[in-house]
Parts: structure tokens; C-alpha cells; sequence
């Protein structure tokens, strides 16, 4: 189903020359960059879940889920499930001192989960360092993410042995990682894809402009998904855009589509579509999850002091999780036993998670002067002679 405040239709794809307005198939009048503003009248959404639960129907994307089983979806419903239990554990450690940052995905579970397990094996991800959910749709230990936030080393998995590659922290510019692999999957005559994920904040980064512009000549085989949680740290998405995001793509020459982020069966819809699109040779697709962030941009932050709590209320009746529940209570694909069993699991991994990461060893801290010169450097050598000294201070403070 696709949602418009202003009249039903059929769900909007902007590219040039095919679907290119922003009006629905029912006749509304097209709407220019200039008068269209978040304010303004939202423009439809693919949904297939309602924030109730009810299944609705979607003559375009129906197809990417009809075959889902009962059992597939409690998967997505564990996913989510477990990937939000880990995600409040981390906040925990941290508050805790035993992680010196977070970034929690609260509420972004089903854009996450859903897009994560539309993901093909030989597919190839790039992840920002919030993807928490994709990274365990990928294999990826939960535990192996929180090393970098722990201070221990700079991401604990090899990227290639999950086609994950490690969390970028430089916001935007894994856009451009994730083309030039793109670019090289397609010279290989592979017929697999990439799927770039960031958020709202970096859509007005230049790496992403250039990943586009890219992305679009060299008809690159890539998925560019963003994250729209409606807030780049304090910044609302009405101070970085007048249009809604996924028209952006239009001007560089591909399709782009806005998906209801909080309804997980949408998210792996439009994304296996876009994925099928990209390994089909028919180029790179912009796909806008719009969702919310629940939490803080990170812990460093408090949202309490740019937002309002009546908008996050509003958001949690849309909660990704509790929406899926509500659907598979409704058409009797889960019990009471199903719900039980996996209450057990999630406190069984929030353990494995806390004592992990207090077993994880310390890292050397002679190593950050390792690998910088080839051949050794006598400033290096000194200040690793300056940092031995302070490090022995300790030691002889102890001894008093």
C-alpha cells in the first residue's frame, strides 16, 4: 500500500523519464523543489505493515514477499528482537564505563533488519557505524562490533569473510567505497550488487553527491540506502533539504523511493527489488527509509535539549517491533511460547554481550607507533621513548 495525506496511489518511484512526478497515478498536481518542504504535504510511502499490525496490499512490491513464510517472519521478528536487546546492552556498557561511545539504532531496526536480509551472500555492504542490525543480518558477532567503541582495536571481523566491510566513521564517504567496488563488480561481470548505507545528516555530504553522479554515468550496480531518523544529530531534515530525499535521485538520473522504514516486510521488499534492479544491469537506486531515531545520536549526546517529547511519543506508536508482533499475533503465526522462548534468548545474548566485552583484552599501547614509517623515523622513536616514560610513572605511583 502506498500512503499520501493527500490522495491513495500507486507507490512513487522519481527518475528521469520514468515516473518522474511527484504527483500520484490518481491525478495530483506536480509539486516543484520550491514549494515543497517537510511541512508541507508528505509524499507517499511504500507500506505494506500498518503501525497496527494489518497487511495491506501493494500491487508493485507484493511480489518481492509473497512467498514469506510463517517461519520467516518470526526470523525478522527475532532479529529485530535480538538486535534491539543488543543495541540496549551496548548503551548500558557505555554508561557504564566499559565502552567509550555508542551509537544506538533504536527504532531503526526494521529499516536495518529488513534491508539487511534482502542482502544476497555475494552482495557487498557498507556500513556507516550504526548498521548494529545489518551487521547481524551479515554474521557478524555482536560482540565483534563493540571493540571499536571499546577502544581495543579498529573493528573486530574481517570484511571479507562476510562482505561487511568495517564501520566508517567519516561521515558520507563509504558512499564512495561502495561505487568504486560497484564500478568494479560490474568490469568483473559479476552479477552481484553493493548496498551503501547512511543516514540523512550525510546526504548533504559532497561524497555523496560525487557517489551519485558516479554511480548514475558508469551505471554502477549499487543501492544507496539511506536512513532518514528524521535528525542528523541536532539538526532537523527541513535545515538540509527542500525535497524529500529520495526525489534527490531524479537530478542525478535514477530511481529513488521512499519506504515506510519502521515496517520491516517494505524495507525487504523495496530493497530486493532495488538489489535485483542493480544486478540486473540496470543501474543505482536511492532508496529513503523513513524512520526515526528512538535515542541519542550517541551517548555523548541529549536529545532532550532539540527535540520534543510529544515527537517521540508519536513515533513510538509506530514502533518496527511491536508492529510485526501485532501481525503475527493477528494471523496466528507466533504463541505465547514463541514470545517466551525468545525473551529467554535475548537476556541469554545481553549476558554473552556484558561479559564479553569485560574479558576483552587490553591492546598494546605501544602499537600506535608501529606501521607509520617504513623504515622508522627518530621523531617516532622519541615520542615512543616520551610515552614509555609516562607509562612507567604509573608504575612507580603503584609502588608507593
Amino acid at each position: 500500500m502506498s500512503v499520501d495525506s493527500s490522495a491513495a496511489g500507486t507507490p512513487r518511484r522519481s527518475a528521469a523519464g520514468k515516473a518522474g512526478t511527484t504527483g500520484s497515478k490518481t491525478g495530483t498536481k506536480r509539486t516543484t523543489s520550491r514549494t515543497t518542504t517537510k511541512k508541507s504535504t508528505e509524499p507517499e510511502l511504500v507500506q505494506l505493515l500498518t503501525p497496527e499490525g494489518k497487511r495491506v496490499k501493494n500491487a508493485e512490491y507484493d511480489a518481492y514477499v509473497a512467498g514469506i513464510t510463517p517461519e520467516e517472519l518470526r526470523g525478522l521478528y527475532r532479529d529485530m528482537v535480538l538486535t534491539r536487546r543488543f543495541d540496549a546492552e551496548a548503551t548500558a556498557l557505555q554508561r557504564q564505563g566499559e565502552l567509550g561511545l555508542w551509537a544506538s539504532l533504536l527504532g531503526q531496526e526494521a529499516a536495518q533488519i529488513g534491508s539487511g536480509r534482502a542482502t544476497r551472500e555475494d552482495d557487498y555492504v557498507f556500513p556507516t557505524y550504526r548498521e548494529h542490525g545489518v551487521a547481524w543480518c551479515r554474521g557478524v558477532d555482536p560482540t565483534n562490533l563493540l571493540g571499536m567503541f571499546r577502544g581495543v582495536n579498529h573493528g573486530g571481523w574481517d570484511p571479507n569473510s562476510n562482505n561487511f566491510h568495517l564501520y566508517t566513521i567519516v561521515i558520507g564517504s563509504q558512499t564512495l567505497h561502495a561505487t568504486g567496488y560497484a564500478m568494479g563488480v560490474a568490469k568483473d561481470g559479476a552479477d552481484s550488487a553493493v548496498i551503501a548505507y547512511f543516514g540523512d545528516g550525510a546526504s548533504s555530504q559532497g561524497d555523496v553527491a560525487e557517489s551519485f553522479t558516479f554511480a548514475a554515468v558508469y551505471n554502477a550496480p549499487v543501492v544507496f540506502f539511506c536512513q532518514n531518523n528524521q535528525w542528523a544529530i541536532s539538526e532537523p531534515t527541513e535545515k538540509q533539504t527542500r525535497v524529500p530525499l529520495y526525489q534527490r535521485a531524479q537530478g542525478f538520473g535514477f530511481p529513488g523511493v521512499r519506504v515506510d522504514g519502521n515496517d520491516v516486510l517494505a524495507c525487504l521488499a523495496v530493497t530486493k527489488w532495488a538489489l535485483e534492479r542493480a544486478r540486473s544491469g540496470e543501474g543505482p537506486t536511492l532508496v529513503e527509509a523513513f524512520t526515526y531515531r528512538m535515542g541519542a545520536h550517541t551517548t555523548s549526546d541529549d536529545p532532550t535539549k532539540y527535540r520534543a517529547d510529544e515527537e517521540r511519543e508519536a513515533w513510538e506508536a509506530k514502533d518496527p517491533i511491536l508492529r510485526l508482533r501485532r501481525y503475527l499475533e493477528t494471523a496466528n503465526h507466533a504463541d505465547e511460547g514463541f514470545f517466551a522462548e525468545l525473551e529467554a534468548e535475548s537476556e541469554a545474548l545481553g549476558r554473552r554481550v556484558r561479559e564479553a566485552v569485560r574479558a576483552m583484552p587490553d591492546p598494546d599501547n605501544f602499537a600506535i607507533f608501529e606501521n607509520v614509517y617504513a623504515d622508522g623515523h627518530a621523531l617516532v622513536d622519541e615520542e615512543r621513548a616520551q610515552f614509555a616514560a609516562y607509562q612507567a610513572s604509573f608504575a612507580d605511583v603503584e609502588g608507593v
